[in-house]
């Protein structure tokens, strides 16, 4: 018999994508999931494959030291019928010279960058051949994978949808920003494999960390270490938190990650400036999405940052209501993490499911600054010591706020406030554009006789702090939406819970905020010396708050926080209030118009009216949108735009994919920067 020749071969890029769910990665390379079949073709010059004589088989390598013991080599012959445990061949069907094999990896292969070979013999003349590369990547679609996902509409939302929401704002004020997580853009794929190559876990021991990729835990540590750029990791993004943005980009101007993760690429694997918590985590959603682990961010309302492990935040307040000294332990207004899907064969059974993972470089777990992945489940349950960081998760949602009022005297004075962290905690619905709060999934009903046992485990006391019913109390309301550009109204209710009059002194002090809770200069302030309140009576003071005295600290992240002391002459005592009053931005308008179609043109027309009563300079408008741009466009405006006129921009657009897509804009300007809008649009298919 001749020898039996190669000639051409077929990865069949386009029908394995498709049947993979990877199509959206274009069809210039082969992506398929572990533990399911692809299909190539051989061609042969000469004669066909003859079953009785020719012997076929296969090799793939992934990593730059492929060994079988480490599971990033195999060497597998064609059979007849697949095999369970390895990669097996698969005779398809043969059609004269032509063979169609069907490959297929173990559901607990590792992922990455694989090249395939081809081994054919004769007798004993034997010959091979490199015939490609192709991308493996995790499959939630399969039982047996680590990341397997029954639901097929959470399927669509957490690894196949491109776009997304994320929740910000205050709790009392949910606001929504859209993002372009864009993980199957062009070049995504390749950038999210540089980063697990860029790691040092992987620069240390190359095979080991090569060897562990079958592991979404391992690849969640890994992912959640390398978005931050706090070890000197060649991470993908510098955090920033100080209004100081002007070399780089401010975190509040991003509007997806294929941006940040292409300028990280570019630039050599220079952290990209500047991110803070809603960027990080939305970054490393890309990366696992893009990897196949389903994954979603999710926003913690009022988010304690417990630097000594104790459970307790002590804020202190002077007695004008302002900061009086800084400490280590913070409450953010709101937090972003990400949670992925996996289960945990490492840990006891009960903890599979969602894991918190936090890209934001807070506090370092085994030397490095990453955190998690933490079962949500541990977390409600109070099991502390299940890996990995699973106590910074629980005081993130369960610590106590402590308030110290420290008097002109030095003197402190503890005031009596109840819990307020871990509120609304948020995700983009499946499959609509609408706030899931999963607050449940972390924590029993507050005052449940679970969440008492739950916090006995964690040795954490909290009961003492919930507000008793009677005495004096103190809230603060708002009238209507508090708009940018205007002067507006805060009340503070003070009520007298007791059988006997009080007379009592009220301090109310408006101040400037970001979302990491730091305060900046006074934009209104109230003092009332002598307030009387009768037995059983409420008083409602309000406090005019003008756009001129906020106009200049007001931060990107449109905060102003109030602060309202009531103090008891008679006995001295003090309540405290706080709200985080939220400066509404004006509204982007979208218009579509024509009829959207893939692969013809659209326009889009978008505005925005300036409500300050100062002009706006350096106007532009960026849009982007994964399946509809190719990569972002930038239309930058001539003229200032005059108070209360139209910025307006008409931006053409070719949709490459059919379906439903979000078109994402941001604004920029010299006095109103970082204003958000997004509009669905569904893109008719191409007529065959």
């Amino acid at each position: 018999f001749a020898d039996l020749v190669l000639e051409t071969w077929d990865l069949e890029c386009e029908r394995n994508g498709r049947e993979h769910r990877t199509a959206e990665m274009g069809c210039q390379q082969l992506v398929v999931r572990r533990g399911q079949p692809f299909s190539i073709t051989l061609r042969f010059s000469g004669r066909g494959f003859d079953e009785g004589v020719d012997k076929l088989a296969f090799n793939v390598e992934t990593g730059p030291c492929p060994i079988e013991e480490s599971g990033t080599r195999s060497h597998f012959a064609m059979t007849d019928f697949p095999e369970e445990s390895g990669w097996s061949a698969v005779l398809q069907q043969q059609d004269g010279d032509s063979l169609s094999v069907s490959l297929c990896s173990p559901a607990s292969a590792r992922v990455g960058r694989y090249s395939l070979t081809l081994e054919t013999s004769t007798g004993y003349q034997g010959s091979s051949c490199h015939i490609g590369h192709f991308v493996l990547l995790f499959n939630p679609w399969h039982p047996e994978d680590t990341v397997f996902l029954r639901d097929e509409d959470e399927r669509s939302e957490y690894v196949l949808s491109q776009q997304g929401l994320i929740y910000q704002g205050t709790r009392d004020y949910i606001t929504s920003t859209p993002w372009n997580f864009g993980q199957f853009e062009d070049d995504i794929l390749s950038i999210c494999l540089h980063l697990l190559d860029a790691n040092p876990k992987f620069l240390r021991d190359q095979n080991q960390d090569c060897s562990r990729r079958n592991d979404p835990v391992y690849i969640g540590r890994v992912v959640s270490a390398m978005v931050n750029c706090n070890d000197e990791d060649r991470g993908v993004l510098a955090g920033r938190w100080d209004n100081q943005y002007e070399d780089g980009m401010s975190p509040m101007a991003w509007i997806g990650s294929v941006d940040i993760l292409k300028r990280w690429k570019k630039f050599g694997c220079q952290p990209v400036k500047y991110g803070q918590c809603w960027v990080f985590a939305a970054v490393a959603c890309t990366v696992m999405r893009c990897l196949g682990i389903p994954s979603r961010v999710v926003t913690n309302y009022n988010s304690a940052h417990d630097t000594n492990g104790n459970l307790v935040i002590d804020r202190y307040l002077s007695e004008s209501g302002a900061q009086d000294q800084p400490s280590r332990d913070m409450i953010w207004n709101f937090h972003c993490w990400v949670e992925s899907w996996m289960a945990r064969p490492d840990l006891a059974p009960g903890y599979d499911g969602w894991q918190a993972l936090d890209p934001t470089p807070q506090e370092k777990s085994e030397g490095v600054f990453c955190c998690g992945p933490a079962p949500v489940r541990a977390i409600k349950e109070g099991d502390l010591q299940l890996q990995y960081d699973t106590p910074f998760v629980f005081a993130e949602v369960n610590a106590d706020v402590v308030y110290w009022v420290v008097q002109s005297d030095g003197m402190q004075k503890k005031s009596t406030h109840s819990s307020v962290v871990g509120k609304n905690i948020s995700t983009k619905s499946v499959g609509r554009d609408s706030r899931e709060d999963i607050t449940h999934t972390y924590k029993y009903p507050e005052g449940s006789e679970k969440e008492r046992e739950v916090f006995a485990k964690a040795e954490h006391e909290t009961s003492s702090l919930r507000e008793e019913d009677e005495g004096l109390h103190l809230k603060i309301k708002l009238s209507e939406g508090a708009n940018n550009g205007c002067d507006f109204d805060v009340f503070a209710v003070a009520t007298n819970g007791t059988a006997t009059e009080r007379v009592c002194r009220l301090r109310l002090c408006a101040r400037t905020a970001s979302y990491s809770g730091t305060v900046g200069p006074q934009c209104g302030t109230k003092d009332l010396l002598n307030l009387t309140l009768e037995p059983g009576a409420e008083k409602c003071v309000p406090l005019r708050i003008l756009y001129e005295q906020y106009r200049e600290s007001l931060t990107q992240d449109n905060l102003i926080k109030v602060v309202a002391l009531l103090t008891d002459h008679q006995t001295g005592d003090v309540v405290v209030a706080i709200r985080d009053i939220y400066i509404q931005n004006p509204e982007i308008r979208i218009r579509i118009l024509g009829e959207p179609m893939q692969k013809r043109k659209l326009v889009a027309e978008i505005s925005l009216v300036n409500p300050l009563a100062v002009p706006l300079n350096n106007c532009l408008f960026v849009v982007e949108g994964a399946g509809l741009t190719e990569g972002q466009q930038i239309k930058e405006l001539e003229e200032p735009v005059e108070p209360q006129a139209e910025a307006k921009v008409r931006v053409e657009l070719v949709p490459r994919q059919a379906g439903l897509r979000k078109l994402m804009v941001d604004f920029e300007s010299d006095r109103l920067p970082g204003v958000k809008g997004y509009r669905n649009v569904i893109i008719a298919p191409q007529p065959k």
